[in-house]
Parts: C-alpha cells; structure tokens; sequence
C-alpha cells in the first residue's frame, strides 16, 4: 500500500475542498444557522459519493440528519463504521479572530511552518473528518481497498449528539461494524504520535439567580436587597475549595483512582510545562493539588464557568441591581461516573447553598459518559501499526481531557469497540478564536488512515482462523 503518490499528485485540490468545506457556517447551536447546517449535510453527501461511496443517504432526526454511506465490497470482509461531525462551534469571540471565522486563510505558524487553515471547524471536525473521506478515494483509486466502510457523520455532536441515541437505536442493522473510527481527537505532537486511549465526560448545565422582580436603582436600593451577579459570583466561587477541590458532596465518590504503576506510565508521555505555558500565554498553571497538569486535564474531574453574565454591559455606566444573573457551567467526569447523578448532585447543592434572598434554578443541557478503550484488542494494534508505517515509530497510549459522549452510546447500541485516531494538536485553537488545523497535519491523516484499514483487515482475518 503506498498511499504518497496520489497524495501529492491531488494535493492541492484535497487542500481546496476542505476549504470549501469550511465556509459553511454548520452553527448548531445557534437556530439562525439552520439553513447553513443542512446545507453542509448535503456538501458532505456529494463529497462522499465523489469519494466513491456506493449509497450515500441524508437520514432525517428528530434534531439536524445524519449522512449515512458506505462502500461494501465484500460481505466476508470486515466493516469499519467511521464517525465524525460536520456541526461546529459559535465563532464568538468574533472580534478576536485574526480573520474572519468562515472565510478560511492559510497562514504559518511556528508549529505549522508549511501552512495551517485557519477557520472555525478546521480541526474539529471537519478537517479531521474529511481525511477519512480522502482517504478513501486513495484506497478506491488506487485499487488498494481492503475492507467494507460506512460512514455517519452527524450535525449535533457541539450540542451534546442530541439524536444520536435516537438514531442509534432505530438503525442498528445498518450501523453493523466490527470496529468504528474517530478523528475528533489529537495526538502528543507532529514528531510523536498517540493514540487516544480515554475520554471524560461531561454534565453541562446553565443556572439562573433572580432576586428583585425587576432592575432597581443601585442607590436606593443597594444595600438593602440581595444583587444576584454578586450572590451568583460568591455560589461559584465556593464550588472549589483552597486546593481546588470540587466542594459538591458526593462528587468524587465514583471517580476511579489510577494506581502509582499507572500514573507513572502515563508520566512517560512526552511533556513540556515551560512550552505549554508558552502556546497558551499563561505564567503558570492551575488546578488541583496533588495531581500534575497532564492528570488534571485527563484523569481528574473538573467544574469550570463556561459563560456569565447579568446587570448592565454597555457603553458607559448604568447604575442598576441586575433581576437575574446567569452562567453556564461544564463538569468533565471521569469513568465510573454518571453524567446524570452528577448533575442531580450540582443541582441539589447548588440549590442547597443560595441564600434566603435568592430564588435559583438549573437548567440541565447535555451530558455523556466517559469511556476507556482497551490496548491488547486487535483494533489498538492496527492503529499502532498504521501510525508505524506513516510515522516511523510506535504511537503512545494517551487519556484525553475531551469528551465524545457518543462513544459508550456505540457499545451500547452497537457493541462495537471504538479506535481514536486523532491528528490535531493542543495548540489548534479548537472551540477558540484562531481555529486552525495544519496542512501537514491533514495530509498525514489522510496517508495513515489506510494502513489502519489494512492492518485492520489482516488482524480480523488471523483472528477468525
């Protein structure tokens, strides 16, 4: 299999589609973009059929479709099911971008010197997910497929894969794989490869604080009645204690401790504190005592305020007590903990700890389950394989901060076990202003990919003998 040629030949017009994929603002949390989403659902189907696939369907949800395709060529072959999305995230804030978020720019970067694309849903997803679709043109023109492929890429992974469960288990016959991928994840560095091995998970909610039954003057009244940004800010606050310990009662109580053997072996990944300090501009990190930064952002639960706000934040000055203060606010849960639970324990706690002079509500959003996928199974060696061939050296198993709740939902639905091959980096901005996934980057992606396939294949073969 030797995937280069037609790489480099095609490179150009690989890197121009994934452009044009990006102009589409697929927003799905925002209902103004409705028509922009399904318009990138059906670019998505074309893309596809162009790749090769032999059915390509728009399948409808209760939510935003999912595009379904596949390429079968051999029922006694084994099938792997491909998973991405083609939602992204809001671009706000707007005004910190160094260019407009849909309108995609190639720039160098001291990481990227050969190029990166910089626009919203370069790296999550979209460039990630159209390697796959790449790659299997590769395969297909180079007459070097070797195993059956669907495909389901879905609209609402940003908004907590709302009808994926939906979907799931009304198509489970059609969904049948023995393995599924995913490219919604990174890897250490370009010079070291990994394989995303865990995932947290996540319980977001948003919560109101309301107090007088409109805005009052701050004179004549403050003082005197409780302001709900300044009762908000307090309730938050006291979410974490001196050594950044979640103060909610019972919310460790399932979290999964790694002995000192496996702390160790995850401290082996390659790490440096001065030059992840440096990519993010800050003078030194922060978080829970006890714990190093790579099992903070991967081992341990976290509560962080995504959004808040409240009062007045015009031009100039408005002297008012604010009605209502707001904030959104995400746990990521590691395995053995209930998304559900927790939440039920934020809102009971939450509720718990507002003052007489508040009246407080919370508004659950989306949750999912964390997820461990095993090393000694033959979907992990193929991976490791594939990254061998492309890379020239074995991948590092390595637990991820990220979470896609869609993945225990699979073994669920499908009992299927699911390989992360991600190609993005920490430093790629995602969910950030400066969104960018590099070139290089994109076109490895596409170039390691079959050899998955291949591997895959031998590996399934061997095994049924």
């Amino acid at each position: 299999m030797n995937t280069r040629p037609y790489i480099e030949k095609h490179r150009e017009r690989f890197i121009d589609e994934l452009i044009e994929l990006l102009k589409l603002p697929s927003v799905s949390a925002d209902p103004s973009f409705k028509k922009e989403v399904l318009m990138t659902a059906g670019a998505v189907k074309i893309n596809l059929e162009a790749a090769g696939c032999d059915k390509v369907e728009i399948c409808e949800t209760p939510g935003f479709p999912i595009v379904y395709a596949e390429k079968i060529i051999d029922k006694n072959l084994p099938t792997v099911l491909v998973y991405g999305h083609y939602d992204v995230q809001p671009p706000d804030p707007v005004d910190l971008w160094n260019s407009p978020p849909f309108e995609p720019v190639i720039q160098n970067t001291e990481i990227h010197p050969e190029g990166a694309i910089f626009a919203r849903g370069a790296c999550d997803d979209k460039g990630q997910m159209y390697m796959h679709v790449k790659a299997l043109e590769v395969m297909i023109q180079n007459d070097e497929l070797p195993c059956n492929i669907k495909f389901m890429i879905e609209g609402e992974e940003e908004v907590g894969s709302i009808s994926l469960e939906w979907f799931l288990e009304n198509n489970k016959e059609k969904l049948a794989n023995d393995v599924i991928l995913i490219s919604d994840t990174g890897m250490i560095s370009k010079e070291v490869p990994s394989i995303t091995t865990g995932l947290r998970g996540m319980s977001y909610v948003e919560v109101e604080v309301e107090s007088p039954n409109r805005d009052l003057h701050s004179g004549l009244y403050g003082g005197a009645v409780a302001n709900p940004i300044n009762i908000l800010s307090k309730m938050i606050a006291s979410l974490h204690d001196e050594d950044n310990h979640i103060t909610i009662p019972g919310f460790y109580d399932k979290v999964e401790e790694l002995s000192d053997e496996e702390r160790e072996k995850m401290a082996e990944a390659p790490f440096d504190l001065e030059d992840y300090k440096k990519h993010i501009g800050i003078p030194d990190v922060h978080g829970e005592k006890g714990f190093t930064t790579n099992e903070r952002n991967s081992i341990r639960p976290t509560l962080d305020v995504n959004g808040i706000w409240g009062g007045y934040i015009g031009e100039g000055a408005k002297t008012v007590i604010p009605s209502k203060a707001f904030a959104k606010i995400s746990m990521r849960l590691v395995p053995n903990q209930d998304w559900r639970e927790i939440t039920e324990l934020f809102k009971t706690h939450f509720e718990n700890i507002a003052p007489k002079s508040v009246k407080v509500k919370v508004k659950p959003h989306h949750g999912g389950q964390g997820y461990v996928t095993p090393i000694d199974g033959i979907e992990y060696q193929a991976a490791d394989l594939a990254f061998q061939e492309a890379f020239g050296k074995k991948a590092v198993p390595q637990r991820s901060g990220g979470s896609i709740p869609i993945v225990s939902l699979f073994e669920k639905y499908l009992s299927s076990k699911t390989v992360l091959m991600g190609f993005g980096l920490n430093s790629d901005a995602i969910h950030s202003p400066n969104e960018h996934f590099g070139i290089w980057n994109y076109l490895k992606g596409i170039e390691t990919i079959p050899y998955f396939y291949k591997h895959f294949t031998e590996l399934y073969k061997e095994s049924k003998k």
